[in-house]
C-alpha cells in the first residue's frame, strides 16, 4: 500500500459502534489506573500500620487521601453518560466496579447469612445496576438502587429493563443528603471510596454518609461495604458509632515489605441503637 492509499484508508470514518468500543477500551485503561491507585493506597496504609502510625486520630482523619476528580459528581456523570451511549449502541453495560468476584463474594455471604428474599435491600451508588441485576436473578425481590448521577440512573433502568427486571426500583438520589429509612441491608461497593476523594469538604461528606447510613438501616440491619481505599482498621474506626462489626469477607492479598495486606477490604456491620 503506497502513502496515498494509506492516507485514504486512514481517513475513512469508523462506524459508531466501533468508535464506542474504542472509547470503552480507553475507559477500561482508566479503570486499570484506578485499580492500581487503590492498590497503592492499601499498600501505603499497610506500611503506616507497620510503623505504628495508625493512631485513632490518624485513622479518623478528614484528609486520609489526596482528593481527586473521582470524588466529584461531574466525573461520574460524564463516565456514565459514555457508558449509557455505549449501552444504547452495542448493549455493553460497562464496567463492574471491583469485578464480578466482588458481587459474587457478597452474594455468597448473603446466602450464608440467610438474607430473606423479601428483605429490603439498598444498593448505594448503583452505577450501571449490575449488582441489582445479580441480586434479582438470585431471587431477591425488594431491591432499590440509588445514585446521584442522572446518567447512571438512566443506564441502570435501561439495563434492568433489558433483563426484564422492571420491578426493581432505581432512584436519582444523593445518599449523603439522607431521607431514606427502613432497609434490612445496605450494600456499598466503592461509593464510600469515591466520596472520600471529594475535593469539597471531604470530612463533612464522610460524616454525612455515616449519618445517612444510620438513618437508612433498621435496628439490627446489616451493612456490606467493599473498599479499595480503606483498610479494615480504618473502616472499623469510621463506623464504630452505631454499628457492630460482624465479619470480614475473604479478599485477595498482597505482600509488601514482608507484611501481608488486602487489595480490597470487604466488611459486614450491624446497626445497633
Amino acid at each position: 500500500m503506497d502513502a496515498a492509499m494509506m492516507e485514504t484508508s486512514l481517513s475513512i470514518p469508523l462506524p459508531p459502534a466501533v468508535e464506542r468500543a474504542l472509547q470503552e477500551a480507553h475507559c477500561l485503561m482508566g479503570d486499570v489506573v484506578v485499580f492500581f491507585r487503590c492498590l497503592a493506597n492499601n499498600m501505603e496504609a499497610a506500611v503506616r500500620s507497620t510503623r505504628g502510625c495508625d493512631s485513632e486520630q490518624d485513622s479518623d482523619s478528614d484528609n486520609d487521601f489526596e482528593t481527586s476528580q473521582l470524588g466529584t459528581k461531574e466525573y461520574w456523570e460524564d463516565a456514565y453518560q459514555k457508558e449509557l451511549e455505549t449501552f444504547k449502541d452495542i448493549g455493553d453495560v460497562g464496567e463492574i466496579w471491583f469485578g464480578e468476584e466482588s458481587m459474587n463474594r457478597v452474594l455468597r455471604w448473603m446466602d450464608n447469612a440467610k438474607i430473606p428474599e423479601d428483605a429490603a435491600i439498598l444498593d448505594i451508588g448503583t452505577g450501571n445496576g449490575a449488582f441489582l441485576v445479580e441480586m434479582a436473578k438470585h431471587g431477591y425481590k425488594n431491591l432499590t438502587g440509588i445514585d446521584y448521577s442522572p446518567a447512571s440512573v438512566e443506564l441502570a433502568k435501561s439495563v434492568l429493563q433489558a433483563e426484564g427486571l422492571t420491578h426493581v426500583d432505581v432512584k436519582e438520589l444523593d445518599f449523603c443528603h439522607g431521607g431514606l429509612e427502613g432497609y434490612d441491608l445496605c450494600v456499598d461497593k466503592g461509593t464510600f471510596d469515591a466520596i472520600s476523594l471529594n475535593p469539597d469538604n471531604t470530612g463533612g461528606v464522610k460524616r454525612l454518609y455515616v449519618q445517612a447510613l444510620k438513618a437508612s438501616l433498621k435496628d439490627q440491619g446489616l451493612f456490606s461495604i467493599t473498599s479499595c481505599n480503606w483498610t479494615k482498621e480504618q473502616l472499623l474506626e469510621r463506623f464504630k458509632e452505631g454499628f457492630e462489626f460482624v465479619q470480614e469477607l475473604p479478599t485477595p492479598t498482597f505482600q509488601f515489605g514482608g507484611k501481608k495486606g488486602n487489595s480490597v477490604t470487604a466488611l459486614i456491620f450491624k446497626r445497633i441503637r
